[in-house]
């Protein structure tokens, strides 16, 4: 796509800090032939300034919406295999974790699919750290596996 050499919409955006929201939303009107988007003004400033822009020059171009697409449906999908967390893959199955926390020994065990603590299987460290503390904690330096940096 090759680029037009018709600058005007450049002076359009030189005035556009100056508008009125009663201006801009007239601005939008004459642009894009629908009444603007209910956001704040300033956001709709930049709304407009990147409109302008797409109107001089093209909008995104068909591939990348397409990959837009693509990931979103992607993103939609049922996960077959759960991502196993790079801690886990640090970690042998079977290898136990021992943590002492206000007097009482904290022991979780390394599965398959995920950490079993008190008998229930949790998908991370940091989900058994939260329910031991009660706060949210990093469940590798909780355990020691990570230093403070």
């Amino acid at each position: 796509m090759q680029p037009i050499t018709d600058d005007s919409w450049l002076e359009e955006l030189n005035v556009l800090p100056a508008l009125s929201t009663a201006e801009l939303h007239a601005c939008w009107e004459r642009l894009e032939g629908t009444k603007p988007p209910n956001i704040s003004t300033g956001l709709l400033r930049l709304l407009y300034a990147q409109r302008t822009r797409e109107h001089a020059y093209g909008g995104i171009p068909a591939w990348v919406l397409a990959e837009f697409d693509r990931v979103l449906v992607e993103s939609r999908k049922p996960r077959e295999n759960k991502r196993v967390d790079s801690v886990r893959r640090s970690l042998s199955v079977g290898t136990r974790l021992v943590r002492e926390w206000n007097g009482k020994t904290i022991s979780v065990e390394v599965r398959e699919e995920g950490y079993l603590y008190a008998d229930k299987l949790y998908g991370s460290l940091s989900e058994i750290a939260r329910v031991v503390t009660g706060a949210h904690w990093s469940g590798p330096r909780f355990f020691g596996m990570k230093r403070r940096g």
